[in-house]
């Protein structure tokens, strides 16, 4: 498997990659706030829609995750 830094870049569920970003909220909170982010960020929004991301999944790809580090930085 694949790192950054200290995560490991792998399948994750929004609500347990969210918590990373945001371990001090609520789960719904902790995803609001991660999907909030990535939508503000056009071109990592374009690139997890090219990576086969729709607004009904429940889980990132490992790609998908790659990308979110790639763009927003490691949690």
């Amino acid at each position: 498997m694949d790192t950054i830094e200290d995560f490991t870049i792998r399948a994750y569920s929004k609500k347990e990659l969210a918590l990373l970003y945001f371990p001090d909220s609520m789960p719904r909170v902790a995803v609001n706030h991660l999907m909030a982010m990535i939508r503000r960020c056009d071109m990592l929004w374009d690139e997890l829609q090219a990576a086969g991301y729709k607004t009904a999944c429940k889980t990132f790809t490992p790609r998908q995750v790659r990308a979110i580090f790639d763009w927003l930085g490691p949690p």
